[in-house]
């Protein structure tokens, strides 16, 4: 009688090996997993790159921004801000498109503001800086900056005509100018100034839509305030310098 062959064990099988299927290996799903950041906490690990777009590819939205900026003559690697004395000395376009000296502005005290048409800030704000420019314009002498920049929420969309259009419907008489950035190494040479700490003012960068700066009849800058800042609660710091 043959003798009974007993059956081999099967041989073990690599990790690898139990992947493979005729159609290839077999794609784990993935899942988020956590990279230690250099301060010890954990973030979320970045998302995985769409296809056909590039890693660190800036969205379009980013460009077209930096297009229009460079077209604005905001993106600049002009250091001669620094060299600046007071505000007086630089040149802003307005948003008519005329190129100014703020020299004129001398013997005045200034109020410049970056203003934006879709913040939850802008009703207030504008309403309050048209009322400041009546009441104080002829009597103080007061002048009111405003610079248009959609770095913050892109709350500031469309070419300098559109923001144009929107801004003469709020009843505004005081000095708007094109839009510009104010925070970055495009930031205008006169934001890059009012932000170098002169007069013990801190050096942050903007933080949002309407921070506001006044600036004495010399034209150095001499209080900051933040959003939240009401125009019109200016009244007191403003009647220092008048």
């Amino acid at each position: 009688m043959a003798p009974t062959l007993r059956k081999r064990a099967a041989a073990p099988v690599s990790v690898k090996e139990v992947k493979k299927t005729k159609k290839g290996p077999v794609k784990e799903k993935g899942t988020k997993s956590s990279v230690p950041k250099a301060n010890g906490t954990a973030t979320e690990a970045p998302k995985k790159v769409a296809k056909g777009k590039k890693a660190n590819e800036p969205a379009k939205e980013e460009v077209e921004e930096t297009k229009e900026n460079t077209a604005n003559g905001s993106a600049s690697s002009d250091e001669s801000w620094k060299n600046a004395k007071s505000v007086h000395d630089f040149k802003a376009k307005l948003i008519t498109g005329e190129e100014i000296s703020l020299e004129k502005y001398k013997g005045h005290v200034l109020l410049i503001v970056n203003v934006a048409s879709n913040c939850g800030y802008t009703k207030r704000n504008y309403e309050q800086l048209v009322e400041l420019d009546e009441k104080y314009r002829d009597s103080k002498g007061l002048r009111i900056l405003a610079f248009p920049c959609n770095q913050f929420g892109k709350q500031e969309p469309g070419d300098n005509e559109k923001v144009r259009g929107k801004i003469e419907k709020r009843g505004v008489k005081f000095d708007v100018f094109e839009k510009i950035d104010v925070n970055t190494a495009s930031a205008h040479p006169l934001y890059k100034f009012l932000k170098s700490g002169q007069n013990g003012l801190n050096t942050d960068p903007i933080k949002w839509n309407f921070n506001k700066f006044i600036v004495d009849k010399e034209g150095k800058p001499v209080a900051r305030f933040l959003s939240p800042k009401n125009p019109l609660d200016l009244v007191s710091e403003l009647e220092k310098y008048w």
